[in-house]
């Protein structure tokens, strides 16, 4: 809830039917807090408490609600206030709302969208989903390129109501091929009669309508843009994406790694709205996955049965080393994976990679081995042999976790395989199993078990 806005007084006014004082209040709030004080809105007063809205502020509003809301208010308009509703949506918006809705509401949606509006909202659901025309909208300014400054000025006063944004413009030719771009900055400070193919930055960065959204997330990012045009095949305007549906897709993207990481199969409803069926099926293939690779180092550790009993101090330090081994390999996969999300890394880096991790694990391996070797000749005083097994284990665990850690996103990349996804649970299982190989066999050597 936004602290600056008394949402409790809020009810009581849309509770008491004072619905001039409400739209008052209303009509003085951002777009975004009215669709989350609506949101707390029991169901049966959601559309009574939308219909209070001032006509344009309704349409700005209505692209911030959550799915189910927008469901139950289309379900109490008449076709006319639906009709207007969608005319005034940007098509990017309308395109996010018809991708949520039940296909019995879409259908409605659009038989009351104009013929045209119809067209382009068709366009846009043929595209991929996650894809940059997927989340690009029709509504941007283009100019000509033989305009001059005060055409290209008065063009923008005429049609930039309707556009998402005129910040930017775009210059193209008669068969919409994209010529340059050009700020509304450039065209006020230049004379009246300069021409806009002399001011245009004919050096511009787009997109093709099938990149993927990620990448055009990391291109607003690099290059700190706040629109992006969207071309086809043929380098024809077709579109462009702002800086707020980049921003949407960032956060689409970071949520989705962080899920994956976690070993949880991402999901793209809220948590409070998800079933708890749902929820446990997003859960449960990497649970499985993890419960077998304990099966796997148990059978391990069966099998060096007779040296733990020869020497039952040996089992003590195992979850040490496997722990720091899990630690060491998740440190190299989550930075290996944010760098290649942010296009730092790529795959031809990966010996780099390779050295530049064998390094540091060396090096941090050496301090942890050292620092256990002398800890442990303390506490345990005439078991320097064991100290150094353990010693020893720690280091080749570190640069083995860490080596894995390093080059598992890269390999599953490689393999079209999401590596936040994948990475998490299998180095996990690699490095447990393979440090207590490891930890037993130099044992075995080393204590002639």
């Amino acid at each position: 809830m936004n602290l600056n806005y008394d949402f409790d007084a809020l009810g009581e006014l849309l509770a008491e039917r004072r619905f001039k004082a409400l739209r008052a209040e209303l009509a003085e709030m951002n777009e975004v807090d009215v669709a989350d004080f609506i949101s707390e809105v029991p169901p049966t007063k959601k559309a009574i408490c939308f219909r209070t809205l001032p006509k344009q502020m309704a349409a700005d509003v209505f692209p911030e609600l959550e799915s189910e809301d927008q469901q139950i208010i289309i379900t109490s308009m008449t076709d006319q206030e639906l009709s207007a509703i969608i005319e005034d949506l940007y098509v990017d918006d309308a395109v996010d709302m018809l991708e949520e809705l039940p296909a019995n509401v879409v259908k409605r949606v659009l038989k009351n969208a104009t013929s045209e509006t119809r067209s382009l909202i068709n366009q846009f659901l043929k595209y991929p989903e996650n894809s940059a025309g997927s989340i690009m909208t029709a509504e941007f300014t283009d100019l000509r390129a033989t305009m001059t400054v005060a055409d290209a000025i008065e063009h923008i006063r005429r049609t930039g109501e309707d556009r998402e944004t005129v910040y930017t413009c775009y210059v193209i030719d008669r068969a919409r091929v994209l010529e340059g771009v050009i700020t509304v900055k450039s065209l006020l400070l230049a004379p009246d009669d300069a021409v806009v193919e002399d001011l245009m930055d004919t050096e511009v960065i787009s997109v093709g309508t099938l990149e993927d959204q990620e990448e055009v997330a990391h291109l607003f990012s690099k290059y700190g843009l706040l629109s992006l045009p969207v071309v086809d095949h043929e380098k024809r305007l077709v579109g462009i994406v702002t800086v707020d549906d980049a921003i949407d897709v960032m956060e689409q993207e970071a949520t989705e790694d962080f899920e994956g990481m976690s070993g949880i199969h991402p999901s793209e409803k809220p948590y409070l709205k998800t079933g708890i069926f749902e929820l446990a099926k997003n859960r449960i293939v990497w649970l499985l996955v993890l419960m077998v690779s304990g099966m796997i180092t148990g059978s391990i550790m069966g099998k060096f049965e007779a040296a733990i009993s020869a020497l039952p101090l040996l089992v003590t330090f195992t979850p040490m080393l496997t722990d720091t081994g899990g630690n060491a390999g998740s440190q190299s996969s989550t930075l290996i994976i944010r760098g290649m999300a942010t296009g730092e890394i790529d795959m031809g880096d990966w010996f780099r990679v390779l050295w530049k991790e064998l390094r540091v694990s060396l090096l941090v391996g050496v301090i942890l081995g050292s620092v256990n070797f002398i800890r442990l000749i303390i506490t345990y005083p005439g078991n320097e042999m064991i100290a150094l097994t353990v010693a020893l284990t720690m280091l080749c665990t570190v640069v083995m976790a860490k080596l894995i850690g390093g080059l598992l996103p890269m390999l599953a990349k490689f393999c079209h395989v999401d590596p936040a996804i994948m990475v998490a649970p299998l180095v996990t299982t690699i490095v447990d199993a393979a440090s207590l190989l490891i930890y037993f066999n130099i044992a075995a050597h080393l204590l002639s078990l």
